[in-house]
């Protein structure tokens, strides 16, 4: 059973940065997600890397702001989230599923979550 813990997550200001982490067990090498659910909303993707970190994307909420990697050798996965915005605030899951790349959250492993706040 994979097991991802976050961590990173807090109160920042708008136009603050913040760095999310994401460690998993046992070492393995699963392609590697982060996911973002508001108050009263749906659960979204944010971002997508590929088991070795060689591909990369980015759904619209932190397009051209945020940065997904990883590094296999710590097990941890990374968020970097730049120029933070008041609608950014949301509770924030990494995930992990068996696979090269990320097609889809079926048969996923879920973190906790971590709370995200920006405000002024």
């Amino acid at each position: 059973q994979l097991q991802l813990v976050e961590s990173g997550g807090g109160l920042v200001q708008p136009g603050e940065s913040l760095r999310l982490s994401c460690t998993w067990s046992p070492s393995t090498v699963f392609a590697m997600s982060w996911y973002r659910q508001a108050p009263g909303t749906e659960r979204v993707l944010v971002a997508t890397i590929g088991a070795f970190g060689d591909t990369t994307s980015y759904a619209g909420p932190g397009k051209g702001r945020f940065t997904i990697s990883r590094d296999n050798d710590r097990s941890t996965l990374y968020l970097q989230m730049n120029n933070l915005k008041e609608e950014d605030t949301a509770v924030y899951y990494c995930a992990a599923r068996p696979g090269g790349m990320w097609s889809s959250d079926k048969n996923a492993y879920w973190g906790q979550g971590i709370q995200v706040t920006v405000s002024a």
